[in-house]
């Protein structure tokens, strides 16, 4: 098979589900996928490579899937990240103006991204992202791009991403083993914004709920800019192994049973429906009412649905979702979550799928492909601002090189 540095790869690494996709670049800006790989995920715990060999043994059957459906080889991808390791802070740098005549040029805007970066973090932690979300030239305030402005004294607010290093250097040195570059490390609720929000929720104040099978993820947007991310360490996972346990079925089965039968609200379920549940051991299936497997599923996504809360109103940010929620991941998927979620945010909440997208686009049409097809939209951002780079492990952290895109990305 031919390899082409036009193709653009995602690769999402999840607890539960590991996803690769193939995608070009479209003239609508968007992209048309051409190649889907996905298959269970193994070594993973929590968004943390915890064996590496079943992990690079998983991203090797995702690839080769991807590549047979494409029917090319890619040997590079943008990866992403997550879990609970992943930490967010906002900052703010200032410096003098140093062109002519007080015009702000890109070098400043570089100076004090970098001013804003100077923060002290632990040695085991590394930036990975620095995002900008305002900048202030003298008094004015509110400005998305400075650049041509006139002034003497350039400020901005950006919000930092942290991740451990070990955390990072694993889940890279996995990828490589698979035979794949790691083009970029991208933080994966910034990814999976990307594919489901619109711009005026973005504008307007909106948080992104991603409910995947180890971790919940938020990222909370205001003015066009993220303003907060955080990680809760509970998905969909523990939905199941809440099944598994309370239904005294295998995990394998308890998984399909929710996919096929699961809901989070009780009340939606007709007290006549039942469910056929495996038994451990060999024993014979038992039918049960579908009213029980929902009222085992139902306090597990009241209970995620409440620390959503708790950090909405840590963060500060929890009167400022004129656009409410948007919930996306595979964990989104069960009937009833929407209503559950209004009610323990009241706020609106609407369940998203990646749209737009061109050539194999109802292979990825479900919110649990989010995430993948994101890293492939943001790859194709960066494939169009400047040729390719020689890659690094982590080359969101050379902030030098990619603060020409950092401005038109976010605004």
């Amino acid at each position: 098979m031919a390899r082409t540095s036009s193709r653009i790869v995602g690769l999402d690494i999840g607890t539960t589900k590991v996803c690769a996709l193939i995608a070009e670049p479209a003239e609508t800006g968007s992209v048309d996928i051409i190649g889907v790989g996905s298959c269970p995920s193994r070594g993973m715990r929590k968004g943390v490579v915890v064996n590496l060999d079943a992990c690079v043994a998983s991203i090797k059957q995702a690839v080769e899937e991807a590549e047979l459906m494409a029917g090319c080889s890619v040997d590079r991808a943008f990866v992403g990240i997550a879990g609970a390791h992943v930490r967010g802070l906002n900052s703010r740098g200032v410096v003098a103006v140093s062109g002519r005549d007080h015009e702000v040029v890109r070098e400043d805007v570089q100076r004090v991204l970098s001013a804003a970066r100077a923060v002290s973090i632990p040695s085991d932690r590394e930036i990975f992202h620095v995002l900008p979300q305002e900048f202030t030239v003298d008094d004015q305030d509110g400005i998305h791009d400075p650049v041509g402005m006139t002034g003497a004294k350039l400020e901005a607010n950006v919000h930092i991403v942290t991740a451990s290093v070990t955390a990072a250097q694993n889940l890279v040195n996995g990828v490589n083993r698979a035979g794949v570059e790691v083009e970029e490390v991208v933080l994966e609720q910034l990814a999976a914004a990307d594919a489901v929000l619109t711009q005026d929720e973005r504008d307007m104040g909106v948080a992104l709920i991603d409910i995947g099978g180890g971790t919940t993820d938020l990222v909370i947007f205001e003015r066009g800019a993220i303003r907060h991310i955080a990680v809760l360490p509970t998905g969909g996972e523990h939905v199941t192994n809440d099944i598994a346990v309370g239904l005294r079925t295998p995990f394998v089965e308890a998984e399909k049973i929710k996919k096929r039968q699961g809901c989070a609200l009780a009340g939606l379920v007709d007290h006549e429906d039942t469910v056929e549940v495996p038994s451990v051991g060999g024993r014979k299936s038992r039918l049960l009412s579908r009213q029980i497997l929902c009222e085992i599923i139902q306090p597990r996504i009241e209970e995620i649905f409440s620390l959503i809360a708790e950090e909405f109103v840590r963060s500060g940010f929890d009167r400022s979702l004129t656009s409410g929620v948007v919930l996306t991941g595979g964990g989104s998927m069960l009937e009833g979550i929407t209503e559950i979620a209004e009610d323990a945010l009241d706020v609106p909440v609407r369940r998203a799928a990646p749209s737009g997208l061109g050539g194999l686009s109802d292979s990825v049409g479900t919110p649990q492909y989010s995430t993948a097809v994101g890293l492939a939209l943001y790859g194709a951002r960066q494939r169009g601002r400047a040729p390719l780079r020689a890659s690094h492990p982590f080359f969101l952290m050379r902030m030098g090189e990619m603060v020409r895109g950092w401005l038109s990305e976010l605004f």
